[in-house]
């Protein structure tokens, strides 16, 4: 299976916030046991590249990416880190062709048909959908996805269990972004159980909402 493929059969995708790298092995293994092996984290704090190194090296089959990604730098230090994919908020030209060029997989983060329109001109099939809630979350998908058919999204921001099933029953949606079991309260306490247990739970919504 191909990223976007396993996004797709997770149904959700952690979006991780890590200050500490000593946080990072606990809460990967945390995530593969949920049945979640998967993370975006984060790459707006000190401990991001490293944590992504930690994950990538001791649970080599886990899908770690990096988001927040904002600089063709910043690309580079992630993969060399070991990220398997690239996350942007917003859609940045160059960051984004510089990935493709690389052969990166990217997943630039769009709100609008105009940048809807510069992913497709580039032959992008997946797009992060960011901030979903306060742009009209599914009603705004599926507006923007009637004209963009080719297009699917992953919606990120504001997405919790309360409208997890409103998402995951659009077909036009890949899968969401959602922090909800990696709350960074919980990673700093330590509750790894705690997090499995929500991760556990995700994927069981996930799964009952998609048949």
């Amino acid at each position: 299976m191909n990223i976007a493929e396993q996004f797709a059969a997770l149904g959700v995708v952690p979006v991780v916030v890590l200050n500490d790298v000593k946080d990072a092995e606990p809460l990967a293994d945390a995530l593969v046991k949920g049945g979640l092996p998967c993370a975006e984290v984060t790459f707006r704090t000190d401990a991001a590249e490293e944590s992504i190194r930690v994950m990538a090296q001791k649970y080599p089959d886990m899908l770690v990416g990096a988001g927040t990604v904002l600089t063709i730098e910043q690309v580079d230090r992630a993969v060399a880190a070991g990220a398997k994919f690239i996350v942007s908020p917003g859609f940045d030209p160059e960051v984004v062709d510089y990935c493709i060029e690389k052969q990166i997989p990217i997943f630039p983060g769009i709100i609008t048909p105009s940048e809807a329109a510069q992913a497709v001109k580039r032959g992008l099939k997946v797009v992060k959908f960011f901030p979903a809630e306060q742009f009209g979350g599914v009603a705004t998908i599926k507006a923007m996805a009637a004209p963009y058919t080719m297009l699917k999204f992953m919606p990120t921001g504001g997405v919790s269990l309360k409208n997890l099933k409103d998402y995951l029953s659009c077909d036009k949606i890949l899968c969401c972004g959602g922090s909800w079991m990696v709350k960074g309260d919980m990673i700093k306490a330590g509750e790894f159980d705690k997090i499995s247990e929500m991760a556990k739970d995700a994927v069981a919504l996930a799964k009952e909402i998609r048949g």
